[in-house]
């Protein structure tokens, strides 16, 4: 190790020691950054930050006279004026976004990806919150234009103006990146039509209409009602521009099958223009959920530490454990994710030892939850885990920011077995134990012992080490 790593390992593991001291100082006193809600969630209240303010690994100042103060990762003055003063910045005047008409959602949208927090929220509520703000946005202003998309030039100038919108409320000013968001992502596509009236000739829109206006966030996932009935609009739509019959080859099925995903966004902005701009939302980050829900998320690192401390049939438990929970550790570092998230992400991380020869049940035998997959709020059994059901971060003009963690899934996570089927809500098949209290609708008690200081701790670690 070089120098300057030991002096930057040494410098964080004093800040932990000093956190540690603060944490345990402050943990009675007045200043109480948890707020909680009866049932299944606790809501984490997260530090009050400015968009401006850039991360500062400073020590707290403890004024003998007084308690301890809690650290902020980002310093900075009047941290509540980005929500409470909304200001608009200097925009380009070239577009055509009637942003004042959905105001209340593009606050919202700020304070989802509110910045020093929008990396870790980015892949269940910020970027699913802004790509639905974009698409009710093309969606209402294709009434006055007629049109259900936007030229590239037009495209890069609505995106850049939302941007700056949103970081004049405290929004992270780095969307485009966190989100992977491009002008070409407001225009069509390859989807051949974007005229509305072609549209809505094209499209059974009575049908389209009654099966995602009254969208059952809960069962759509599994009833598939409004999905099927945009897919079948979308190969409408992209069928337009092909003949199938005389298409060939790999390649130009391909092709159709990019139109179609393509034509599925501006059946998207086609709903978004018959609802209300909030139910609009709703039915959007529902559906997204439901992708969401799908996959893990998370990027696994090299495994070799695991196979070989958990290799030759665990011969030494404990050194077998120690190297999984260091592995472990790498992936609390990420994101929070959902409670069905973490289902696949230990389904996805059994599978590789798996295959790297690990047979034994190494969750069990080490007591890996599902909570292990996401960021920790604590150190015993606290990590957050969002609920599976879309959410938003909750801003209190008097608490300050915060958001949801289902704290009650105190669910082991599963081993994957020769013959199980892939982990999943809608597969009444397979039983789950317990599916998570957010996803399943049962109720819980919550975590009294859970400290917002603990969260912020780890995430002051992590700024640090990155």
């Amino acid at each position: 190790m070089r120098g300057g790593e030991v002096h930057s390992l040494n410098f964080t593991l004093l800040i932990v020691f000093l956190l540690f001291l603060s944490l345990h100082k402050s943990c009675c006193s007045p200043l109480d950054y948890l707020k909680t809600s009866v049932g299944t969630d606790t809501k984490v209240v997260l530090p009050e930050i400015s968009p401006s303010a850039s991360p500062q690994p400073l020590l707290p100042e403890i004024s003998p006279s007084a308690g301890p103060q809690p650290l902020l990762p980002l310093l900075a003055p009047s941290p509540l004026t980005p929500f409470t003063n909304n200001t608009v910045p200097k925009l380009s005047g070239q577009c055509i976004f009637n942003f004042s008409a959905v105001e209340s959602m593009m606050s919202m949208t700020s304070i989802d990806c509110i910045a020093g927090f929008a990396n870790y929220l980015a892949n269940v509520i910020c970027c699913p919150q802004m790509e639905a703000s974009l698409v009710v946005l093309i969606g209402q202003s294709s009434k006055d234009t007629g049109m259900l998309a936007l030229n590239g030039t037009s495209a890069g100038h609505c995106l850049s103006d939302f941007e700056k919108i949103l970081a004049g409320q405290g929004a992270s000013d780095t969307l485009q990146q966190i989100c992977s968001i491009r002008p070409q992502n407001l225009t069509a596509g390859s989807c051949p039509i974007e005229d509305v009236t072609e549209f809505e000739n094209t499209v059974d829109t009575s049908e389209l209409l009654a099966a995602c206006e009254k969208i059952d966030l809960v069962n759509e996932c599994c009833d598939q009602i409004c999905q099927n009935a945009i897919s079948e609009a979308g190969k409408k739509l992209a069928n337009k521009a092909y003949d199938l019959s005389s298409m060939d080859g790999s390649h130009a099925l391909s092709d159709h099958s990019t139109s179609v995903g393509d034509c599925k966004v501006i059946v998207h902005r086609w709903l978004a223009s018959k609802l209300d701009p909030s139910r609009a939302k709703d039915v959007i980050r529902g559906l997204s959920n439901c992708n969401i829900n799908k996959v893990c998320p998370l990027t696994f690192p090299n495994m070799s530490s695991v196979t070989g401390g958990c290799g030759n049939g665990i011969s030494n438990q404990s050194a077998c454990c120690n190297v999984m929970e260091s592995y472990v550790s790498h992936l609390q570092k990420q994101s929070f994710i959902t409670n069905l998230q973490a289902l696949n992400c230990a389904a996805l991380l059994g599978k590789k030892l798996q295959k790297a020869n690990i047979t034994e049940n190494i969750y069990t035998l080490c007591r890996i939850g599902l909570k292990d997959f996401s960021i920790q709020a604590g150190v015993q059994e606290s990590g957050c885990l969002l609920p599976s059901l879309p959410s938003d971060v909750i801003f209190d003009s008097s608490s300050g920011v915060s958001f949801l963690c289902d704290l009650n899934d105190n669910i082991p996570a599963l081993w994957p077995s020769a013959t199980q089927v892939s982990p999943s809500s809608c597969n009444k098949t397979v039983k789950i134990p317990a599916l998570p209290a957010a996803a399943s609708g049962q109720s819980g008690v919550y975590n009294q012992d859970l400290l917002f200081h603990l969260l912020l701790a780890t995430l002051m670690v992590i700024m640090i080490i990155l």
